[in-house]
């Protein structure tokens, strides 16, 4: 619900944006199209949004834009090692971690770190995982990657779904 709420707000917001930041060339950039989705319970509705996004850098210094689907840049995360930054149009936000960005905007902790490699369709290395028929599993998601697009698919409740497609011909795709 909040990644959803925070959406409707930017775009309501009409011009309101943040300001392209500047990029390395020698920067890893993969974007495309990203959806999370929460699913609901008895108790809950299921909560969701989606956005373009580009995604730099690497898990230990990094930053994703999110833009809204008239192309303005409506939230950027930024990490490095003890910070972690949320920027919208009219707010700044510090964590203390890339989990508890996420589980504050989503309701629950996405594993941004790992993305690099799962949208890449390869295993973290930073943590165990097993092969299945359709992918792998790691840190208690399903990954089963179809390039250039990805489904993860979290495993504890409440189930958290993950799609992403890549734009074909970014760097560090293959």
């Amino acid at each position: 619900m909040r990644l959803a709420a925070l959406f409707l707000a930017l775009a309501l917001a009409g011009c309101a944006q943040l300001p392209k930041a500047p990029t390395s060339e020698s920067e890893t950039r993969l974007s495309g199209r990203i959806s999370v989705t929460v699913a609901g319970n008895v108790h809950q509705r299921g909560t969701g949004g989606a956005a373009s996004f580009e995604l730099f850098g690497g898990p230990s210094a990094g930053r994703l834009e999110l833009t809204s689907p008239l192309g303005a840049l409506v939230a950027r995360a930024q990490w490095a090692p003890g910070l972690v930054t949320l920027q919208t149009p009219n707010d700044e936000r510090r964590y203390d971690d890339l989990d508890a960005l996420t589980r504050e905007l989503l309701g629950e902790a996405v594993p941004v770190a790992a993305l690099f490699d799962w949208l890449q369709a390869r295993p973290w290395p930073a943590a165990p995982h097993q092969k299945t028929a359709s992918g792998f599993e790691q840190l208690g998601w399903r990954i089963e990657p179809r390039l250039p697009a990805l489904v993860a698919t979290r495993l504890a409740e409440p189930v958290v779904t993950l799609r992403a497609k890549l734009e074909v011909g970014d760097e560090g795709t293959p």
